[in-house]
């Protein structure tokens, strides 16, 4: 039998990891902390088990096993390495399986610099990975055009080039390499060559393009036009290069950006390296949530992993809001103005248009995750404990006072469900009232489908401000299931929600899916209540029409517009089969009505 109180007096208070183990012996959890005891202990607090997924945790440890360390950031490196390693069936997945690209200097004389996505532990720099393949192949532009480099593979040993083993190759004919395989070109000149190319790398464009602007005047003082010249090649190449690819002051020398945007079960996090005010690496990965992680627990665990990943030694990084990780060597900021602001909101962008794609992606594969994912944001933005996935609106339309008509459209899983569309001739309510009109619809709808049996709407929507809402809920009380299914107004001028006994209205971002919804149910009510008032009016105009016909009156005209359906067809009609609803006198007076299309009988 587990005893967890007997576990935590091992438990000490130093920062460390602890790892969680099931009855299988199976590591299912590994978690990170700068006081190991009040951590471990505050999963068996019951205050602290809100989270379904967490009391399914809790309720399968059977052993609890620790690594202290020296520091918090230590415990925060540690806890990721494990994570990778083991894969634990709770923790957070990082969705990455792509191999991205390096640019590799070779250790070799005469270095070759080419891309690989294999890394091999020879004594070769590799720079990046690089998220971007075009973003990697202009660069490697950038330096083939710049410095001529060798891209055979010959051994060039100072003694091999001695001997006069090799000749020069048409590469060299093409002015694409200097020929260091011939002593055309000197071993100081390529290293020199290399060490520019390694700070342009690594985003010091600034620092090689004052040293080229140096050398260049100096070349021009001494009269050689020609190096000046080619020197001043090199500098507008790199200078056109460095405005395209800074984006913020280079005074910003070496930093790490992060951002997330959360959904509810992914977490998206992008990755800025800037160096001189230069983005010289971005990635940006996939989180799948597993115990309901805040963004902060998120944010750390990705932080840990870029930085590990991307080897880097930046010694602050910009968030969007504080982490608690305590750290000398470590500054966390997060702005609020100024050029730091703007690479915050640069990472923001790409995470949120990252965030979009992929969700985009799942739903066209899946279309029930997009319904799914919909109908949870509404329950969240209108403070609803269901899913709103039966959803009815009201609208009232009518003419001057004259043939009112209360329209109801339905709405099954987040989609117009047509065949459920409704409207009432409204019997009780004379003259223009609207909100007569509405408490009449409601209480008809809601009685009628208590009365059969039928399933209630998770969300009712009315059409109008408070005093269409309180109209409805006098029905809704009237029935007693006012407290069975939310009930708002949406007012049409503001897009303002109304809450039954909220003094102010509720407003949602203007580009939110729960407002769309919304407004999509709101128009289609007002469509779907235009287009039956006009077919209540345009069938009164057409019986008032026949009822100037001789020998015609009102029940008759209701008779023929009840069988034929139109006038159209009344006045195409022969009179014999006028005759299957009227007499022969009056079947005749229609057709000489109708122009004499038909000839009378007699």
């Amino acid at each position: 039998m587990f005893d967890y109180k007997e576990e935590l007096k091992k438990i000490p208070h130093k920062p460390g990891v602890y790892q969680y183990w099931d009855s299988e012996n199976e590591l299912i959890y590994i978690g990170k902390a700068k006081d190991l005891r009040n951590r471990v202990s505050s999963y068996f607090v019951k205050d602290y088990n809100v989270n379904a997924k967490t009391r399914v945790l809790v309720s399968k440890i059977r052993k609890i096993t620790f690594t202290i360390v020296d520091t918090e950031i230590d415990a925060w490196l540690l806890e990721n390495s494990m994570i990778k390693k083991h894969q634990p069936r709770y923790n957070v997945m990082l969705k990455d399986d792509k191999t991205y690209p390096w640019i590799i200097i070779k250790n070799e004389r005469f270095p070759r610099i080419y891309w690989t996505r294999r890394i091999v532990k020879d004594g070769s720099k590799y720079l990046g990975p690089y998220a971007s393949v075009s973003m990697m192949h202009t660069i490697l532009g950038l330096i083939k055009e710049t410095y001529p480099l060798r891209t055979c593979n010959l051994n060039l040993t100072k003694e091999n080039i001695d001997a006069g083993k090799f000749k020069v190759c048409l590469e060299y004919q093409l002015g694409n390499c200097k020929g260091p395989c011939q002593n055309y070109q000197t071993f100081d000149d390529y290293e020199h060559n290399i060490g520019e190319i390694t700070d342009i790398l690594n985003g010091k464009t600034n620092t090689v393009i004052r040293t080229l602007k140096a050398d260049m005047d100096n070349a021009a003082m001494n009269l050689d036009f020609e190096l000046a010249h080619k020197l001043k090649r090199k500098f507008d190449l790199l200078e056109k290069y460095q405005h395209k690819s800074t984006v913020v002051n280079s005074s910003i020398t070496e930093v790490d950006v992060f951002s997330i945007a959360s959904e509810e079960k992914y977490a998206f996090v992008n990755y800025l390296k800037v160096m001189h005010g230069t983005i010289i690496q971005t990635q940006t990965i996939e989180l799948k949530k597993r115990l309901d992680e805040s963004d902060e627990e998120l944010l750390t665990l990705a932080i840990s992993e870029f930085r590990t990943r991307y080897n880097s030694t930046s010694k602050e990084i910009i968030v969007p809001f504080d982490i608690d990780l305590n750290d000398d060597k470590l500054k966390f900021t997060v702005p609020k103005l100024g050029e730091k602001k703007k690479l915050l909101d640069l990472s923001a962008k790409n995470v949120m248009f990252f965030k979009t794609e992929k969700i985009d992606q799942y739903e066209r594969l899946n279309p029930d995750v997009r319904t799914e994912r919909l109908l949870t944001q509404m329950m969240k933005d209108l403070r609803m404990n269901q899913l709103p996935k039966h959803i009815e609106c009201f609208d009232n339309s009518n003419f001057q006072g004259t043939h009112p008509v209360s329209a109801i459209v339905v709405f099954r899983d987040g989609k117009p469900s047509k065949k459920d569309y409704r409207f009432f001739n409204v019997k009780t309510v004379v003259g223009p009232d609207d909100f007569a009109t509405m408490e009449e619809a409601v209480h008809r709808r809601y009685r009628r489908m208590l009365d059969e049996g039928t399933e209630l709407p998770q969300l009712i929507i009315i059409d109008g401000g408070k005093g269409q809402l309180s109209s409805a809920l006098k029905s809704l009380r009237l029935l007693g299931i006012e407290k069975q299914m939310t009930v708002i107004g949406i007012a049409k001028r503001l897009e303002e929600l109304y809450y039954p006994g909220d003094q102010y209205p509720l407003y949602l971002d203007k580009k939110s899916e729960t407002l769309k919804i919304i407004q999509q149910l709101r128009d289609e009510a007002h469509r779907f209540g235009i287009t039956a008032h006009r077919k209540k009016r345009d069938k009164s105009t057409l019986a008032t029409e026949l009822e100037l016909i001789d020998g015609v009156g009102k029940t008759t005209s209701e008779k023929l517009l009840k069988y034929f359906k139109s006038v159209k067809k009344i006045r195409e009609a022969t009179v014999t089969e006028l005759q299957e609803v009227v007499n022969l006198k009056q079947a005749n007076a229609i057709a000489l009505y109708f122009g004499q299309k038909n000839t009378p009988v007699s």
